[in-house]
């Protein structure tokens, strides 16, 4: 089973101020986008002119307060909110992890940003940190 880390997800009330910064690395800025089903709004910066297979930071944004990323940034404020595998097959990656006794928060995968399949894995099986698994199709 390959497994790549794909991007880390930060939670900001903006785009504006975490924009700047990455900019200024040098990071590449790709176009926003949203995610009605997740209640949020993407931005994606490439960490290398090969963004298909770079690590990438992603910005999120929330629609509405009452949104998994809105809820978040009420109890913790702006930060690292999730940390992304890429996966080959994320059906044998879930059934593997829940045989083992993994907590999912999401036992099918559903459709997230880019158009991949998502799923996240419950920081109570991961040390505290919200685990997203994604394949691109």
């Amino acid at each position: 089973m390959k497994i790549y880390l794909d991007h880390i997800g930060i939670a900001c009330d903006d785009f504006d101020s975490g924009t700047k910064f990455w900019n200024l690395l040098g990071l590449t800025q790709g176009s926003d986008e949203i995610v009605a089903n997740q209640g949020v709004i993407t931005r994606f910066f490439a960490t290398s002119e090969n963004a298909d297979k770079a690590p990438m930071v992603e910005l999120l944004k929330p629609t509405e307060k009452d949104t998994p990323i809105g809820k978040f940034l009420a109890k913790r404020g702006p930060g690292v909110q999730q940390i992304c595998f890429r996966v080959e097959n994320i059906i044998d990656v879930i059934k593997t992890l829940k045989k083992n006794g993994i907590q999912m928060v999401n036992d099918i995968p559903e459709i997230g940003a880019n158009g991949a399949k998502i799923a996240f894995v419950h920081p109570k099986s991961t040390g505290g940190v919200l685990v997203e698994l994604a394949q691109k199709t």
